[in-house]
């Protein structure tokens, strides 16, 4: 009777051990929730990188936490949780990045020097290497092949006016595709950095240097033009125009990228 006992828990046991689950993000939600303000209607926002600063230990615990991650644990995971893994490692490690020189510097870019850009510093303990940023995103995300997620330039932050917002909470699997489209949707409905005007699209310059991406057959679009058309209503592009866009037929210029840091 014992052993049929024993051999019932063992066996529930079994049942109902859960698979490997990703990392736990609440210490990067947390600070983000406490030190990323919305502007802008909420189209964009500003980092509290001194307020970071100060809980600096909590940044590094959860980075920490990061790099213990193994190859074979972010394999065994669902798409959306590699994702939002990698999106939180990119921002998290770019504030963590700034933290570095902060408060005396107006720019990420004056993290770099002539010969290698900020983006380019293999300082990151990630997944088995010791990585970039551009690692991350064009390698690991990018250039995998797993993806095929255009709206992922909606979500990495490089720490700029001219980059789409840096998430007032983490990016988690459960939520990932709602994330996702509210990232997108945010960042082209602000029309400081995205508006149409007599017949003329003016987009951030971040749709030129990722054109490709945008033209990879996501939700059917094969050319930049197609993918805008999707959120026309995000740009507010009139119904009427919106077969000469599908076509190719609307002018596209790109507007010049603020690179000024995202501070409050």
């Amino acid at each position: 009777m014992k052993v049929a006992i024993l051999f019932c828990i063992i066996s529930l046991v079994g049942c109902w051990s859960p698979k490997a689950q990703a990392v736990d993000h609440h210490l990067w939600d947390g600070l983000l929730k406490k030190h990323v303000r919305v502007i802008n209607n909420g189209n964009s926002t500003q980092v509290d990188y001194a307020g970071i600063a100060k809980e600096n230990d909590t940044l590094q615990q959860y980075l920490q936490h990061m790099s213990l991650i193994t190859v074979k644990e972010f394999d065994s995971w669902s798409k959306n949780e590699q994702l939002a893994f990698l999106i939180n490692s990119y921002n998290a490690w770019t504030v963590a990045l700034i933290l570095t020189k902060y408060p005396d510097l107006s720019s990420i870019k004056d993290l770099g020097s002539f010969f290698q850009t900020p983006w380019k510093k293999r300082f990151i303990p990630l997944l088995g290497k010791e990585r970039s940023l551009d690692d991350i995103e064009h390698n690991l995300i990018r250039g995998s092949g797993r993806y095929n997620e255009p709206r992922i330039h909606f979500a990495v932050n490089c720490a700029s006016i001219g980059c789409p917002a840096l998430r007032a909470e983490a990016y988690r699997a459960d939520k990932l595709e709602e994330q996702l489209e509210e990232a997108a949707t945010t960042f082209l409905q602000d029309h400081q950095r995205n508006r149409y005007k007599n017949d003329t699209l003016y987009i951030s310059s971040l749709f030129k240097w990722y054109k490709k991406d945008f033209a990879q057959g996501w939700r059917g679009a094969e050319t930049l033009h197609q993918f805008l058309a999707l959120y026309h209503d995000s740009l507010q592009i009139p119904a009427d125009h919106l077969s000469r866009m599908k076509n190719g037929e609307i002018d596209i210029r790109y507007l010049e990228y603020d690179w000024q840091l995202n501070d409050t």
